[in-house]
């Protein structure tokens, strides 16, 4: 055992408090691990005692522990208006927690240090027509203090009214938009009946711009739209963020026997992927996101707050944290936080941050 050198800790200490009022709780959850963790060090000089095998491997244990939900995406309804043929994160059940329970684990995960949530689906928009997914937004931004609060929507339910109430505490919209041709978006399974995609697209992007919201896009890349230049219509919209993933296959979701969808027609190659992004290389708001990058690198809670380990292939969930904690549950999301900060994780995802021209 040996004691943490002065200077490491002071400029732990200094870089912490550097940081916005929102931010510390992680910072300093993260402290207390590296503390946890430095506690007992293998001696490198000469005639100190060395850290018997047995506790190094209870060291490195206790440490996989100390994981932070800094950032996490709660799917709390899996229930969908639309029927997109590569979606993994299908309608097996209808089930959406109590809104009370809801908050209980949101308060949970703050206190374990989440700064972002991000709420998804199915459409988020369904339940309640939007009021449940705003009484959750609203608890989050004005009790819960988070930094960031963001939704992922298909957009064709989102009405101006639930701006007028609830913008103010939203930081991003994300919404879904796979084509700029409807033709394309109506294979894929996004059609609207008489309804166009595109136009609710810019529907939205105006009511973000008036309420105060940071406007995102989320494309995933397949078979059906591989082929697409998309860069006009992208810098016409001008996101702050254009996320664009590979279509992905998940055992149970969108593939193999007892999955809803079979979604391996609209699977693309690696290089199909590569040559769509280079394509659009000169999009500035482009994120792009490979299957490699995307299987390992969120904090997925189901709709019973379960985390969801996708590392073989499939969603193998954890205890719910509303039953063992969030210390206990996230032990088994299978999180692969390096991959998370290469892929870009953590960026600037308050709106007051972005300093956006409304």
């Amino acid at each position: 055992m040996r004691m943490l050198a002065p200077t490491a800790l002071a400029g732990w200490m200094l870089s912490v408090f550097r940081q916005p009022l929102g931010s510390l709780w992680g910072s300093l959850a993260s402290l207390l691990c590296w503390l946890k963790a430095a506690f007992w060090w293998p001696a490198a000089e000469k005639g100190q005692q060395q850290v018997p095998r047995g506790l190094e491997e209870s060291q490195e244990a206790e440490e996989e522990v100390c994981t932070i939900p800094t950032s996490v995406n709660y799917h709390f309804t899996r229930q969908c208006n639309y029927k997109c043929g590569f979606c993994f994160h299908t309608a097996k059940t209808s089930f959406v927690l109590p809104l009370e329970e809801a908050k209980r684990g949101l308060l949970l995960l703050k206190e374990a240090g989440m700064e972002k949530i991000n709420f998804s689906g199915g459409e988020p928009f369904l339940q309640d027509r939007g009021e449940y997914l705003g009484k959750l937004v609203k608890f989050c931004k004005a009790e819960l203090g988070l930094p960031s609060v963001s939704i992922v929507s298909n957009g064709s339910l989102i009405r101006e009214r639930w701006f007028r109430d609830y913008g103010e505490y939203l930081d991003i919209l994300a919404v879904s938009c796979d084509s700029f041709d409807e033709q394309v978006n109506v294979l894929i399974g996004r059609g609207q009946g008489k309804k166009n995609h595109v136009e609710s697209l810019q529907k939205l992007h105006k009511w973000c711009k008036e309420y105060k919201v940071a406007f995102k896009i989320n494309s995933v890349i397949n078979r059906f739209n591989v082929e697409e230049d998309m860069r006009e219509h992208i810098q016409a919209l001008n996101p702050v963020r254009w996320k664009v993933f590979q279509c992905l296959l998940i055992e149970g979701e969108n593939c193999g026997e007892d999955a809803l969808r079979e979604a391996e027609r609209f699977v693309i190659s690696d290089e199909e992927f590569e040559e769509f992004l280079e394509r659009h290389k000169e999009v500035s708001c482009l994120v792009p996101e490979s299957n490699q990058k995307m299987k390992d690198s969120y904090l997925i809670l189901d709709e019973y707050m379960r985390f969801l380990n996708c590392r073989n292939g499939r969603k193998d969930p954890s205890k719910s944290i509303l039953d063992v904690g969030v210390e206990q549950a996230i032990k088994f999301s299978g999180f692969d936080e390096k991959m998370f900060l290469k892929r870009g994780g953590k960026y600037v995802w308050s709106k007051k941050a972005m300093k956006l021209d409304w």
